[in-house]
Protein backbone atom coordinates (compact mmCIF):
# COMPACT_ATOMS: atom_id res chain seq x y z
CA UNK A 1 0.00 0.00 0.00
CA UNK A 2 1.42 3.66 -0.98
CA UNK A 3 -0.04 6.39 1.02
CA UNK A 4 0.58 9.74 -1.16
CA UNK A 5 -0.02 13.35 0.60
CA UNK A 6 0.83 16.68 -0.83
CA UNK A 7 0.18 19.93 0.81
CA UNK A 8 -0.55 23.18 -1.25
CA UNK A 9 3.76 23.93 -2.57
CA UNK A 10 3.35 20.08 -3.16
CA UNK A 11 -0.02 20.19 -5.04
CA UNK A 12 1.73 19.57 -8.70
CA UNK A 13 4.16 16.75 -8.27
CA UNK A 14 1.92 14.87 -5.88
CA UNK A 15 -1.19 14.96 -8.06
CA UNK A 16 0.91 14.13 -11.13
CA UNK A 17 2.87 11.26 -9.01
CA UNK A 18 -1.17 9.98 -8.15
CA UNK A 19 -1.98 10.04 -11.40
CA UNK A 20 0.73 8.08 -12.57
CA UNK A 21 0.37 5.53 -9.84
CA UNK A 22 -2.70 5.21 -10.86
CA UNK A 23 -2.32 4.50 -14.36
CA UNK A 24 0.22 1.96 -13.59
CA UNK A 25 -2.63 -0.07 -11.25
CA UNK A 26 -0.18 0.48 -7.98
CA UNK A 27 -2.38 0.35 -4.73
CA UNK A 28 -2.06 4.28 -3.99
CA UNK A 29 -4.35 6.28 -1.53
CA UNK A 30 -4.19 9.97 -1.68
CA UNK A 31 -4.34 11.52 1.52
CA UNK A 32 -3.15 15.28 0.52
CA UNK A 33 -4.72 18.76 -0.27
CA UNK A 34 -6.68 19.50 -3.62
CA UNK A 35 -5.35 22.30 -4.92
CA UNK A 36 -2.50 24.54 -4.75
CA UNK A 37 -4.51 28.00 -4.43
CA UNK A 38 -5.08 27.91 -0.50
CA UNK A 39 -2.04 27.77 1.76
CA UNK A 40 -2.00 24.51 3.56
CA UNK A 41 -0.24 23.32 7.16
CA UNK A 42 2.08 20.00 5.70
CA UNK A 43 1.98 18.83 9.53
CA UNK A 44 -1.42 17.56 9.02
CA UNK A 45 -0.69 16.07 5.49
CA UNK A 46 2.24 14.27 7.09
CA UNK A 47 0.32 12.67 10.01
CA UNK A 48 -2.25 11.14 8.09
CA UNK A 49 0.21 9.28 5.72
CA UNK A 50 2.40 8.76 9.00
CA UNK A 51 -0.72 6.99 10.64
CA UNK A 52 -1.08 4.23 7.48
CA UNK A 53 2.61 3.79 7.94
CA UNK A 54 3.74 3.64 11.05
CA UNK A 55 2.76 -0.02 12.09
CA UNK A 56 2.26 -1.61 8.75
CA UNK A 57 5.52 -3.42 7.36
CA UNK A 58 4.10 -3.66 4.22
CA UNK A 59 3.03 0.15 3.98
CA UNK A 60 5.29 3.04 2.23
CA UNK A 61 4.34 6.71 2.33
CA UNK A 62 5.71 9.60 -0.18
CA UNK A 63 4.82 13.10 1.60
CA UNK A 64 5.42 16.18 -1.49
CA UNK A 65 5.68 20.03 -0.15
CA UNK A 66 7.76 22.99 -1.20
CA UNK A 67 10.90 21.39 -0.37
CA UNK A 68 10.39 18.14 1.03
CA UNK A 69 12.02 19.45 4.86
CA UNK A 70 8.96 20.39 6.55
CA UNK A 71 7.31 17.06 5.76
CA UNK A 72 10.33 15.04 6.68
CA UNK A 73 10.79 16.98 9.65
CA UNK A 74 6.61 16.55 10.49
CA UNK A 75 6.97 12.37 9.76
CA UNK A 76 10.09 11.54 11.48
CA UNK A 77 8.62 12.99 14.48
CA UNK A 78 6.76 9.95 15.04
CA UNK A 79 8.47 6.45 15.96
CA UNK A 80 8.31 3.83 13.71
CA UNK A 81 8.74 6.14 10.88
CA UNK A 82 12.00 7.02 8.74
CA UNK A 83 11.19 9.65 6.48
CA UNK A 84 13.94 10.66 4.06
CA UNK A 85 13.91 13.66 1.39
CA UNK A 86 15.61 12.20 -1.74
CA UNK A 87 16.81 14.19 -4.92
CA UNK A 88 17.81 11.77 -7.13
CA UNK A 89 17.64 7.82 -7.59
CA UNK A 90 20.91 7.22 -5.45
CA UNK A 91 19.60 8.78 -2.64
CA UNK A 92 16.28 6.75 -2.94
CA UNK A 93 18.13 3.63 -3.09
CA UNK A 94 20.48 4.40 -0.64
CA UNK A 95 17.42 5.53 1.99
CA UNK A 96 15.24 1.74 1.53
CA UNK A 97 18.82 0.02 1.05
CA UNK A 98 20.16 0.83 4.36
CA UNK A 99 17.95 3.11 6.18
CA UNK A 100 15.24 0.91 5.67
CA UNK A 101 13.24 4.43 5.04
CA UNK A 102 9.55 3.93 5.38
CA UNK A 103 8.76 7.57 4.15
CA UNK A 104 9.97 9.34 0.11
CA UNK A 105 10.21 12.89 0.82
CA UNK A 106 9.81 15.10 -2.09
CA UNK A 107 10.44 19.24 -2.96
CA UNK A 108 7.56 19.96 -4.64
CA UNK A 109 8.87 23.23 -6.15
CA UNK A 110 12.12 22.33 -7.20
CA UNK A 111 12.24 19.16 -9.30
CA UNK A 112 10.74 18.15 -12.47
CA UNK A 113 8.26 15.63 -12.72
CA UNK A 114 10.61 12.97 -14.48
CA UNK A 115 12.65 13.22 -11.92
CA UNK A 116 10.52 12.64 -8.85
CA UNK A 117 8.63 9.42 -11.06
CA UNK A 118 12.29 8.16 -11.36
CA UNK A 119 13.27 8.72 -7.69
CA UNK A 120 9.48 7.35 -6.66
CA UNK A 121 9.89 3.79 -8.59
CA UNK A 122 13.78 3.14 -6.88
CA UNK A 123 11.94 3.92 -3.77
CA UNK A 124 9.28 1.85 -4.28
CA UNK A 125 11.02 -1.24 -5.82
CA UNK A 126 14.22 -1.19 -3.36
CA UNK A 127 14.21 -3.73 -0.56
CA UNK A 128 15.96 -3.20 2.74
CA UNK A 129 19.54 -4.71 2.65
CA UNK A 130 19.24 -6.66 6.12
CA UNK A 131 23.07 -6.51 7.02
CA UNK A 132 23.99 -6.87 9.94
CA UNK A 133 25.43 -3.47 10.25
CA UNK A 134 22.74 -1.58 8.97
CA UNK A 135 20.28 -3.84 11.13
CA UNK A 136 22.55 -2.57 14.33
CA UNK A 137 22.14 0.67 13.62
CA UNK A 138 18.44 1.23 12.88
CA UNK A 139 17.91 -0.77 16.37
CA UNK A 140 19.77 1.93 18.08
CA UNK A 141 17.11 4.61 17.08
CA UNK A 142 14.74 2.82 19.30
Amino acid sequence: MINLANDHGGYSLGMKLFSKMVEKKLHIRHHGCCSSDISTDYPLFAKRVVEEVQFLNYAVGILVCGTGIGMCMAANRNSNVRAAVCHNITEAKLAREHNNANILCLPGRFMEFDDAWAITKTFLKTKFSEESRHVKRLEMFQ
